[in-house]
């Protein structure tokens, strides 16, 4: 076990950790107070040990829609930046609260695709990265959701938090990237539907083949589905960096990925 690349996954020193909006929700559109909380004193911690952290979180629209007690994530896109803007307020509100708990300093990151594809703002975002981490700081990480949009000529959504972390494990040149998703990993076919699904263990490339299999949304108040995390995947390996992909259902999950258990898919290049 000693030579197996898990167990090398302690020695790595900046991770990226990501969290959907399922893992921070329940089904029922309620908070999950205490995942929320357990997130935070993982997180922390691993920065006792002197790893360097950061967290991309969804949850703007669910926490919002939890605020404003709505049923269902709006379709319109004003109605989801109004929605967003009270949820990313009150996501930060708890994620300062949690975090104090453990004298754990945060920050707030909002990025849209535009800020990472131009080379001076590119390089501004990777400085406040550079500069938090040094200062002992956790950047959490979100989509601007307020402000961005999906058009021909300018482009300022990243579409899911899957790529952002992907593209955030890039311009930080994280070691790892672990994403807490509401699946163990990711199986040659649904596990909620078919008993005998296969969970990959391991896998060292995205094959057209890998991509076939996934598909499908995620929960009713999140946007991602699997084929986004294989992308995400695909992007980091093309970084010669790894990912792990995990249920996320207990945030613990995190020490057991760090101290090399077999959790997850794990994907890395040979």
């Amino acid at each position: 076990m000693a030579n197996t690349p898990r167990a090398a996954l302690n020695d790595l020193k900046r991770i990226v950790i990501k969290v959907g909006t399922s893992t921070l929700m329940y089904p029922t559109g309620g908070i999950n107070l205490q995942r929320i909380e357990k997130l935070a004193f993982v997180l922390t911690d691993l920065r006792n040990q002197g790893k360097e952290v950061i967290l991309v979180s969804s949850g703007a629209i669910g926490v919002g829609c939890h605020c404003l007690k709505l049923n269902e994530r709006p379709t319109s896109i004003p109605q989801q930046q109004a929605v967003a803007a009270v949820g990313q307020s009150e996501l930060m509100t708890l994620y300062s609260k949690f975090f104090s708990e453990y004298t754990q300093v945060v920050g707030q990151v909002l990025l849209t695709r535009d800020v990472l594809d131009y080379p001076e703002s590119r390089e501004n975002v990777t400085n406040t990265f550079q500069q938090l981490l040094a200062m002992g700081i956790i950047p959490i990480v979100n989509e601007n959701d307020t402000v961005a949009i999906d058009e021909l000529d300018h482009q300022t959504k990243f579409g899911d938090n899957d790529s952002l972390s992907a593209l955030v494990a890039e311009i930080t040149q994280a070691d790892l990237l672990i994403m807490l998703s509401d699946i163990d990993g990711f199986y040659d076919k649904n596990p909620t539907i078919h008993d005998d699904a296969r969970l990959f263990s391991t896998i060292h490339a995205i094959t057209d083949e890998l991509l076939l299999l996934a598909g499908g949304n995620g929960s009713r108040f999140g946007t991602g589905g699997m084929i986004t995390k294989l992308k995400a995947a695909d992007h980091v390996l093309n970084q010669q960096s790894q990912m792990v992909l995990a249920n996320g259902v207990d945030p613990m999950i995190i020490f057991k990925i760090m101290t090399g258990e077999k959790v997850g898919t794990h994907f890395y290049r040979k």
